[in-house]
C-alpha cells in the first residue's frame, strides 16, 4: 500500500542529483556512446519515411525546386525550435534531481511543499496540469506501440525498392522481427544493450554519408537553411503547404526520449551527442534526399531515402537500417516500462511486475504486462496499417499531443520553481506552442485515416489512471472512516490485556497515524497480537530515487508498537525485507526470519456512496482484482503472509 504524500513533518530528502557523474573526457565519451544508441534511436530512423510522406501522394504536392526548398526548410527549423531550443536547451534544465521525462515534470509541479495549492482557483490548476501530464503520458504509451511498427516497416520498406519480389514479404518479415524483439524483454537489454551504440555510430555514419555525393552535385538545397523558402512554400500551397505539416512533424519524433532518458545519461553527453554525430547527420540526410528529389526530374521517386543508396549497398543499407529500427523500438519499450513504474508508484496505475533485469544499469526493468500489450497492439498496428504511410497518420497526433503537454507543464515550471516573471514565462511557452499547435493541428483530418488511434489508446489509458487514482482515494477514505487513532489503541492495550505471543508482526498501512483495518480485524477475530507490532507505511516522495540514508524512519509508540515510514521515489521499487533490515539503522532490530506479515484484502462493492461513477466504481474493482498481489510486489516471502479480507462498499 502506498501513498503518495509524506507525513507531517515530512522527510526532508538529500538534495542530490542521479544522474551519472561525469569525471573527465572518458567518462563522456562513455556516456555519449550509451546516449547514441538508447535516446536517439527513435529520432535517428526519422529519415526513413519523413521526406517520403512530405511528397506522398496524400498531399498533392509535387517535389519542384520550390517545394523541395520549403520542405527542407520546414525540416531544418522544425528541429532547430522544436529539438535544439525547445530540448537540448531548456527542457533539459527541468530535472527532478537529475531524472526527466513528463512525470517527472508533473512531480515537480504539483509538489505541494512547493507552490500550495489555495482556493477553488487553485485547485482547477492543478486538475488541469495533472489531466494534461497524465494524457501526455498516455499518448507516449501509445506512442510505444507506433514506433516499433512504423520503424521496422519503414527499414523493410527498403527491400521493396530493390526488387517487387519482396513486397509480400515486408507485413510477415517485419512480425517477425517484433514478435522476436518483445519475446527478449523478459532477458534484459543489459547484454545487447553495448551494442546498441556502435551500432548507431554505423547508422548515423552510413546516412550522413548517403546524404553528401546529392548534396555535392545540387548544393542549391542548402539555401533552405533561409526560412524564406518555408514561407513561401506555405504562400504557394496555401492549405495543403499547411496539412504538410502533419508529415514534417515526423522528423522530431522521438524528442521527447532526449527528456525522458536524461537520468540514465544526464544532460551533458545528451546534449553533445546531438550536435557531434546527430544533428549534423540527419541534416546531411534530410538535405540529400531533397537534393535527389530536386535532380530527379519527371522520374518517379517512391522512396528516397533508399534511392539514395548505390545499387550494390541497397541490401547492406536494409540490413543496417533493419538493427537501428530494432534499437529505435528498443529504446520506445524500455521507455514505456519505465514509464508504467513511474505511473504505478506516483498511484496512477495498480501494481505491476516490476522485474529488474540488471544488478548494475537501475534503469533496466521489465514489465511482462506492458510488455504483452506493446506486442499485440504492434502486431495489431503493421497487420492493419501494411505500410509506414498508413501509420504516418497515426503517428503525429501521439507525438504532438505529448509536446504540447510538456510545453505546458513547463510554463508553470518556469513560474513555480524556476520564479520566471510570467511575462518571460509566457513568452518561452509561447514560442514553443507557435509551433506544436500548428503542428497538431495538421495532424487532425489524419484522425479519420488513422490518427483515431492514439486518441483512443490515450483515452483509454487516461481512463485507467484518473479512474485508479480517483478509487484508491474514495477506497482509502472509507477505510479511514473505521479507523480509531493509533494513539488511542495503544493506550487501551493495558486496560484489555490482550494475549502476547511471541515474535513479530508487520502490517501494510496507507492510514499513518492510525490503527489499520486490518489490525483491528484481526484482533477482533483472533484475539491475540504479536510481541512487537510494526505498522509500516511506503511512502512515494515526489522524486525519482530516495537515497539509502533517507529511506527508513522509525517511532515507537508504546506497548511495543513501532511506526515504521519507508520513503521511495516513483522510479524506486519498494522492498520490504530491505526496510525491515535497515529499521537495525534505527535502533529497531527485526528477525526478518520470524516475521509474520499482515495484508489486507478488500473485497469492493459497487453499491456504496462514494461518488464514483458506476463505470468508474467497475473499471476500479476490475483493475483491483486483476493488481498483481501485494505481496510480491513489496517482495514480502509468500510464506510467511496471513491476509484477511474484507468487503467494503464504493
Amino acid at each position: 500500500m502506498s501513498s503518495s504524500r509524506s507525513p507531517s513533518g515530512s522527510l526532508e530528502l538529500s538534495q542530490i542529483s542521479h544522474a551519472p557523474v561525469i569525471r573527465g573526457p572518458r567518462d563522456l565519451l562513455k556516456l555519449s556512446l550509451g546516449a547514441l544508441g538508447v535516446v536517439y534511436g527513435d529520432i535517428g530512423t526519422s529519415p526513413l519515411y519523413a521526406i517520403k510522406e512530405c511528397f506522398g501522394a496524400e498531399y498533392g504536392v509535387t517535389p519542384t525546386l520550390a517545394n523541395v526548398l520549403g520542405v527542407l526548410s520546414l525540416v531544418f527549423w522544425a528541429l532547430t525550435l522544436v529539438v535544439v531550443v525547445k530540448y537540448i536547451v531548456f527542457v533539459l534544465r527541468a530535472d527532478n534531481h537529475g531524472d526527466g521525462g513528463i512525470l517527472a515534470l508533473l512531480a515537480q509541479v504539483t509538489e505541494q511543499r512547493s507552490h500550495p495549492q489555495r482556493g477553488e482557483t487553485g485547485r482547477k490548476r492543478h486538475l488541469l496540469l495533472l489531466s494534461l501530464a497524465l494524457f501526455g503520458a498516455a499518448l507516449l504509451l501509445a506512442d510505444g506501440m507506433i514506433t516499433p511498427a512504423i520503424s521496422v516497416l519503414g527499414a523493410l520498406e527498403g527491400l521493396d525498392v530493390a526488387t517487387p519480389f519482396f513486397q509480400p514479404y515486408v507485413v510477415p518479415l517485419a512480425l517477425v522481427i517484433l514478435g522476436g524483439l518483445f519475446l527478449l524483454q523478459r532477458r534484459g537489454t543489459e547484454g545487447i544493450g553495448v551494442l546498441f551504440g556502435p551500432a548507431m555510430i554505423v547508422w548515423f555514419g552510413s546516412i550522413a554519408v548517403l546524404g553528401i555525393p546529392a548534396i555535392v552535385r545540387h548544393p542549391v538545397v542548402l539555401t533552405a537553411l533561409d526560412p524564406s523558402h518555408a514561407v513561401r512554400f506555405f504562400a504557394a500551397n496555401g492549405l495543403q503547404g499547411f496539412l504538410i505539416l502533419g508529415a514534417v512533424v515526423l522528423c522530431v519524433t522521438g524528442s521527447e526520449a532526449l527528456y525522458a532518458d536524461m537520468g540514465h545519461f544526464g544532460r551533458k553527453p545528451i546534449r553533445f551527442t546531438w550536435f557531434a554525430v546527430v544533428f549534423p547527420a540527419l541534416l546531411l540526410n534530410y538535405f540529400g534526399q531533397g537534393a535527389l528529389l530536386v535532380g530527379a526530374g519527371d522520374r518517379r521517386i517512391d522512396n528516397p531515402f533508399y534511392e539514395l543508396a548505390p545499387g550494390f549497398f541497397l541490401y547492406p543499407l536494409v540490413l543496417i537500417a533493419t538493427v537501428a529500427a530494432v534499437i529505435a523500438s528498443q529504446a520506445m519499450i524500455s521507455g514505456a516500462f519505465s514509464l508504467a513504474q513511474q505511473a504505478v508508484h506516483l498511484g496512477y496505475l495498480p501494481r505491476l511486475s516490476i522485474i529488474h533485469t540488471s544488478e548494475r544499469a537501475r534503469g533496466q526493468i521489465y514489465v511482462p504486462e506492458v510488455n504483452t500489450l506493446l506486442m499485440f497492439a504492434c502486431m495489431a498496428l503493421v497487420v492493419s496499417f501494411r505500410s509506414t504511410s498508413n501509420l504516418a497518420a497515426a503517428y503525429g497526433i501521439a507525438v504532438m499531443g505529448t509536446m504540447v503537454s510538456t510545453s505546458v507543464l513547463m510554463f508553470a515550471l518556469m513560474i513555480r520553481r524556476w520564479k520566471w516573471p510570467v511575462w518571460r514565462a509566457t513568452a518561452l511557452a509561447g514560442l514553443f506552442l507557435a509551433v506544436e499547435i500548428p503542428f497538431l493541428s495538421a495532424n487532425f483530418p489524419k484522425i479519420v485515416h488513422g490518427g483515431w488511434f492514439p486518441l483512443v489508446i490515450g483515452a483509454l489509458f487516461f481512463a485507467v489512471m484518473t479512474t485508479w487514482k480517483r478509487g484508491r482515494a474514495a477506497l482509502r477514505r472509507q477505510l479511514e472512516a473505521s479507523t480509531l487513532p493509533i494513539e488511542q489503541f495503544v493506550a487501551d492495550l493495558p486496560v484489555r490485556k490482550p494475549h502476547r505471543v511471541k515474535g513479530t508482526a508487520v502490517f501494510m498501512t496507507s492510514a499513518m497515524g492510525g490503527a489499520p483495518p486490518i489490525l483491528l480485524h484481526h484482533f477482533k477475530h483472533n484475539k491475540v497480537l504479536h510481541e512487537r507490532v510494526l505498522l509500516l507505511t511506503i511512502v512515494t516522495e515526489g522524486v525519482p530515487q530516495v537515497p539509502k540514508g533517507d529511506r527508513v524512519r522509525v517511532r515507537a509508540l508504546g506497548e511495543g508498537f513501532f511506526e515504521v515510514i519507508a520513503h521511495y521515489g516513483f522510479m524506486q521499487t519498494p522492498n520490504v525485507p530491505e526496510v525491515l533490515r535497515r529499521c537495525g539503522e534505527q535502533g529497531l532490530q527485526v528477525p526478518i526470519e520470524t516475521v509474520s506479515y499482515y495484508l489486507g484484502r478488500e473485497t469492493l462493492l459497487t453499491t456504496g456512496r462514494s461518488g464514483l461513477p458506476i463505470w468508474r466504481k467497475k473499471l476500479f474493482a476490475f483493475l483491483t482484482r486483476n493488481a498483481r498481489p501485494a505481496n510480491a510486489f513489496y517482495r514480502i516471502p509468500p510464506n510467511r503472509v496471513v491476509e484477511l479480507g474484507a468487503q467494503v462498499e464504493l
